[in-house]
C-alpha cells in the first residue's frame, strides 16, 4: 500500500529538518547484525538485519557449462525471491520486477568489482564451476537492495567449495577451502533516496515508498581508492548536479563504515 500524501508531506518537512522517524539523521544508518550458517544445505548462508529488515542469503555451487565469451571462467547468478511473509505488498506468482532488479543490482555489485576470481572457477575445458547467490528478504522494512548485497559479500566469504573427481561426480559432504575470493575488495551498494530536495540513506519501507527518486551505486575499494562500479536510478525525479556531488562526498565515508561493521563478522 502506498503511503498517503499527508505522510509524504510530513516526511518531507521531517527530512527538511535532518530528522526521522526513529531518531537517525538523513545519512545515517541501522545497527547491522549478522549471523552465519542459517542452512545446512547451502555451501554458505548468512542472515543479516539493518533494524527490522531482514535477509537470508544462501551460495550453493554446481558444475555447469561456460560462457562462449568466456570459455575458461566460472559463472555467477544472483536471484531473489521476494516471499509472501517479508511484506504484504508481495504477491505469489512468477517473479515481479522488484525480484528480478534486486537479484541484478546485488550481481552487478558483486561482478564488477572484481571480488570473485572467475578465472580460477574452471574444472576442465568444459565445465566449470557456477555460483548462485540465493536471497530471501525474510521481513522488508526498506532498503532491500543495499542489505541483500552485504548479506550476498558475507555469504560468499562464508561458503566453501565442494570436492569433484576426476569424473565430474561432486561431494558436497566434503569441502575443499574457500571460493577464490580477493583479499582486497568486499563489494558494497549504496542506494541514495531522494524525497523533496532531501537525499537518505537506509530508509525504512514507510520512507522509501514516500521517496520519489532512488539513484543505486555498486562500489568497491582498490589500493586504498574508492570505486564506482555500477550505478542504476529508478523514479521520474531528476537530479540536480548538487544532488550527485554530494553522493560522491558521502560515499567514501559511508562505504569505510559499512565496511568496517562488515569487517566484524568476516
Amino acid at each position: 500500500m502506498e503511503v498517503s500524501n499527508v505522510t509524504r508531506e510530513y516526511l518531507a518537512r521531517l527530512f527538511s529538518q535532518d530528522k526521522r522517524f526513529d531518531g537517525r539523521k538523513l545519512l545515517d544508518l541501522r545497527e547491522m547484525e549478522l549471523g552465519y550458517d542459517v542452512s545446512n544445505k547451502a555451501e554458505g548462508s548468512v542472515r543479516v538485519k539493518f533494524g527490522k529488515t531482514e535477509v537470508i542469503v544462501g551460495v550453493k555451487l554446481a558444475p555447469g557449462e561456460p560462457y562462449p565469451d568466456s570459455p575458461t571462467d566460472g559463472n555467477l547468478m544472483c536471484t531473489a525471491e521476494l516471499l509472501l511473509l517479508a511484506s504484504s505488498k508481495f504477491e505469489a506468482g512468477p517473479p515481479a520486477f522488484k525480484a528480478i532488479e534486486l537479484g541484478r543490482l546485488v550481481d552487478r555489485a558483486i561482478r564488477e568489482s572484481g571480488m570473485i576470481e572467475f578465472s580460477k572457477l574452471s574444472i576442465s575445458e568444459e565445465k566449470v564451476w557456477t555460483i548462485y547467490v540465493d536471497i530471501y528478504p525474510i521481513n522488508d522494512d526498506g532498503n532491500l537492495i543495499d542489505i541483500a548485497t552485504i548479506a550476498a559479500v558475507a555469504a560468499l566469504r562464508n561458503a566453501k567449495m565442494p570436492s569433484i573427481d576426476k569424473d565430474g561426480n561432486v561431494d558436497y559432504s566434503i569441502k575443499k577451502g574457500s571460493l577464490p575470493l580477493s583479499k582486497d575488495t568486499n563489494p558494497i551498494s549504496l542506494s541514495f533516496f531522494k524525497l523533496g530536495d532531501s537525499i537518505i540513506l537506509d530508509p525504512t519501507s514507510e520512507e522509501e515508498e514516500a521517496c520519489e527518486t532512488r539513484v543505486t551505486f555498486g562500489i568497491s575499494k582498490w589500493n586504498k581508492q574508492h570505486m564506482i562500479n555500477s550505478c542504476q536510478k529508478a523514479g521520474n525525479l531528476p537530479l540536480t548536479q548538487e544532488e550527485i556531488s554530494k553522493m560522491m562526498s558521502v560515499i567514501p565515508e559511508k562505504f569505510d563504515e559499512l565496511s568496517e561493521k562488515l569487517k566484524k563478522f568476516l
